[in-house]
């Protein structure tokens, strides 16, 4: 129960990482703020189930992060119904893959627009309520498509290098605040994204991997908890790579 007592907000939390964070976060104690696109039936009554089986408040939230003002009166809405935000995971994003001569600079703009711009303006609408507890744990989640340079990735992998590189300015910025910002890069997970990989592409991924397999989910997501919680209470401004040692 190492979030015992916490208020989190979790974007992206239908499914893949978010969704076990979700659940990894409940299961260690922490209310959440469960941020999705849309809310299906199917997740709302799975999110009532978690939320009954381990005694903490869920409270569902949608919006598109490709509107400001759904960003803006999302974020509102968060702070009118609690005092104090203790965790901001930035999980949400969007993938997009293609040679650098063949990217449209439309595809560039809406990537970006989902996995930088608006992951910037959710957090600085909830970091003022963390600098005022003088508290926070910020966690934004990147890629090492962002840190690597694959051929296919210029969008993508941009896009997450740029949210990366702003958590350490946001970690030298808040810190005096005793608000911690980190980044995790998880390397292939078998989410969605991973089943847009060919054949040919797997066994070169895999091959790249001492651990010789890709990541699940939850393993990803219990680093974020980690990050999170207390445990982790000097580390701030750094990139941890979930990868499984790739090389």
């Amino acid at each position: 129960m190492m979030l015992k007592g916490k208020t989190s907000v979790i974007t992206g939390c239908n499914r893949g990482i978010g969704l076990s964070t979700l659940k990894n976060f409940a299961k260690n104690g922490s209310d959440i703020f469960a941020c999705c696109r849309k809310i299906s039936d199917e997740f709302a009554n799975e999110i009532e189930k978690l939320s009954s089986e381990n005694e903490v408040k869920i409270s569902l939230i949608d919006f598109d992060l490709q509107d400001e003002r759904l960003i803006t009166e999302a974020a509102k809405r968060i702070l009118n119904e609690t005092n104090k935000v203790d965790v901001i995971v930035n999980n949400a994003g969007m993938a997009q893959g293609g040679l650098f001569q063949m990217t449209k600079k439309t595809a560039l703009n809406e990537v970006f627009e989902v996995n930088f711009f608006s992951q910037l303006s959710f957090t600085q609408a909830l970091v003022r309520n963390m600098i005022k507890h003088k508290q926070g744990s910020i966690i934004n989640i990147g890629s090492t498509a962002g840190l690597i340079g694959d051929k296919g990735t210029v969008a993508y992998g941009s896009s997450k290098a740029a949210l990366m590189y702003a958590s350490r300015v946001l970690a030298n910025e808040v810190g005096a605040f005793n608000i911690r910002v980190n980044s995790v890069a998880p390397g292939i997970t078998l989410t969605d994204m991973a089943n847009q990989l060919d054949e040919k592409s797997t066994e070169k991924a895999l091959s790249s991997i001492p651990l010789k397999r890709f990541a699940e989910p939850h393993e990803i997501a219990n680093v974020i908890s980690f990050l999170a919680s207390d445990l982790s209470s000097y580390l701030t401004g750094q990139i941890i790579r979930v990868d499984g040692g790739f090389v």
